[in-house]
């Protein structure tokens, strides 16, 4: 499955799209690989949100 293109006014329809795709990713994963594939997505956006706080309190 594709990855679901999103609208600019992200509606409950985009929601619904990003559960499904995020469903065919996960759907075969045993529970450890599943554990593996949400705790590097996680640490990714982890990553990403406290580059943008430092960013933010850099430029105060």
């Amino acid at each position: 499955m594709e990855k679901p293109i999103l609208s600019p006014n992200f509606t409950i329809e985009d929601i619904h799209k990003l559960r499904e795709y995020n469903y065919h990713q996960t759907k075969n994963l045993n529970p450890q690989e599943r554990m593996d594939y949400y705790n590097s997505k996680g640490l990714e956006i982890h990553k990403i949100i406290q580059e943008r706080k430092s960013q933010k309190y850099k430029s105060f």
